[in-house]
């Protein structure tokens, strides 16, 4: 079967996920996890795009990404994954495949789902009880949304920076959506989306994708979701 064309929109966030080959571990050491920041951050740079929100789990990788150019998502994650392979191939004197296949990916509709997926990426070590609080994982940026602990990863976006005028107030309110899980329906529809590399958004969300990319997409969601924060100005 032929491979299905990624379809990123400059401007628009994705969701995306790397998985290890057949979900085995892809980070073995705290090493492991600071070499794959150093080379994500070259290439975000390197490639024209913005993080909003990661986590680094053990065997998979969360990432919440704004694309400056149709291409950038794709040779990111081309330059990561190879140079982290490599990385780990000298380190623990290994061959052969470490990721899943290619990357999976979903544009989001951002006025109603980026912060719940904000919330789904840095929730992700809670919700595998790996920490009984997402502030206990140093391998997020949640302490960067939610504390404002210098992060020369993420780049705020403008309905991040919507949440207050002020830093301290927007960090408050960030912290007050993490007051409460994730609803399970929302959960299972954002990891939907990412394992059929789908759209999350409302139906004139597909709409304006289909008209700036000249054809039909996939969708998964129906709208806001239930639970999903409305923004003040």
């Amino acid at each position: 079967m032929p491979r299905k064309t990624r379809m990123y929109l400059p401007g628009v966030p994705a969701h995306v996920v790397q998985r290890g080959h057949n979900r085995d571990a892809c980070f073995f050491a705290e090493e492991d996890f600071r070499f794959y920041r150093q080379v994500l951050a070259e290439g975000l740079k390197r490639y024209g795009a913005e993080l909003h929100a990661y986590c680094l789990m053990t065997n998979h990788v969360h990432l919440l990404i704004t694309p400056q150019h149709a291409d950038s998502i794709s040779r990111l994650m081309q330059h990561v994954g190879r140079q982290y392979v490599q990385y780990v191939n000298k380190t623990y004197r290994r061959s052969g495949t470490l990721w899943e296949g290619r990357h999976k990916g979903s544009l989001v509709d951002a006025e109603s789902y980026l912060l719940s997926c904000y919330r789904y990426i840095e929730l992700n070590p809670v919700t595998a009880c790996m920490v009984d609080q997402p502030e206990q994982y140093p391998w997020s940026s949640f302490r960067s949304n939610a504390l404002g602990e210098p992060n020369g990863l993420v780049t705020e976006h403008p309905l991040f920076l919507a949440l207050g005028r002020e830093e301290g107030a927007r960090r408050q309110a960030y912290r007050e959506l993490f007051r409460f899980s994730l609803p399970r329906e929302l959960r299972k529809e954002i990891a939907d989306c990412l394992s059929a590399s789908q759209l999350l958004g409302s139906g004139r969300f597909k709409e304006q994708v289909e008209a700036a990319l000249g054809g039909k997409v996939g969708q998964v969601g129906r709208g806001r979701p239930k639970g999903a924060p409305e923004l003040v100005n």
